[in-house]
């Protein structure tokens, strides 16, 4: 329900809202944003002024208002799984997920990452694009994972180099060692 009684997932007014908060982990604050359709946006690092860049363009992105909403049922259980697998207790977030941002190779690559690489284990950029029947993409792999709007849950964390190096990460390669120590890839830090 929202502020004003109304079931918001049946009430048609809402159709066109996405609704976000900020969670606190052990990596920073992240912002989730929903939909009706699912989870469509995970960010890094949510100070005030990403939050206001981010808002802004899920606004345009979507054409759809953006309202700061903790309490709605459209991200209790997002917050719920976050705060389990943060606290080492979940394994995979598994939420109905809003590709709304993401289309195209990136899509196949993300989806592909999303149900083919679980919990504890990490895939080549090159390995990746093979998966997808672009043995040669290695390069626009990185780029998807780059263009990730759903970190953590699609987990591009896991993605390394096929030497061994970590790669790049949107959210910082200390977060991205985080997540993988946390995963039990990699040690935990010890500073």
């Amino acid at each position: 329900m929202d502020s004003h009684g109304r079931d918001e997932r049946q009430d048609p007014e809402n159709r066109q809202r996405v609704v976000w908060a900020v969670v606190g982990t052990d990596i920073g604050p992240l912002l989730l944003a929903a939909t009706h359709g699912g989870l469509v946006n995970v960010v890094f690092h949510a100070t005030e002024s990403v939050r206001e860049k981010t808002v802004e363009r899920l606004a345009s992105r979507l054409g759809a208002e953006t309202v700061e909403a903790p309490g709605s049922p459209l991200l209790a259980e997002a917050i719920r799984q976050f705060t389990a697998y943060f606290a080492g207790e979940r394994r995979d977030i598994e939420l109905p997920l809003d590709w709304s941002l993401v289309s195209g190779f990136n899509r196949q690559v993300l989806r592909e990452l999303a149900s083919g690489v679980p919990y504890g284990a990490v895939v080549g950029y090159g390995d990746l694009a093979g998966r997808v029947g672009q043995p040669g993409a290695a390069q626009a792999v990185g780029a998807a994972m780059g263009a990730n709007p759903l970190p953590v849950v699609v987990p591009c964390h896991r993605v390394v180099e096929s030497d061994g190096g970590l790669g790049g990460f949107g959210g910082g390669l200390e977060t991205k060692r985080r997540l993988l120590a946390l995963e039990g890839v990699l040690p935990e830090p010890l500073f």
